[in-house]
């Protein structure tokens, strides 16, 4: 039984850090894309006549950058701060609630 207790600790663990494996794969993508992005949109805007604080303070350049990383917050908040609503204990909870009704 306690080896049995020990694996199933151990998957839940490896499940962690593969999830948090994944968010880190996200963030470094997400950073390297937005800044050659968004440097790149700077880039054209100061060649097409834009002063250098004109085209940094331009937020059509962070439209993009923007709603990705609303993306990214979510999944950190999924992957940080999971919400155990519908977790093992709670299902727990809710059948000796619901046995105990009746």
């Amino acid at each position: 039984m306690d080896n049995k207790l020990s694996s199933e600790k151990y998957l839940r663990a490896k499940k962690r850090v593969e999830e948090i494996k994944q968010f880190y794969k996200h963030l470094s993508v997400y950073l390297v894309i937005n800044f050659v992005f968004i440097g790149r949109r700077i880039y054209k805007d100061i060649v097409y006549g834009d002063s250098v604080i004109e085209a940094f303070l331009d937020m059509d350049n962070y439209h993009f950058f923007f709603w990705w990383g609303i993306g990214l917050i979510i999944h950190g908040i999924l992957v940080f701060a999971k919400p155990n609503i519908f977790s093992k204990n709670w299902e727990k909870r809710k059948i000796n609630e619901l046995m105990k009704k009746d």
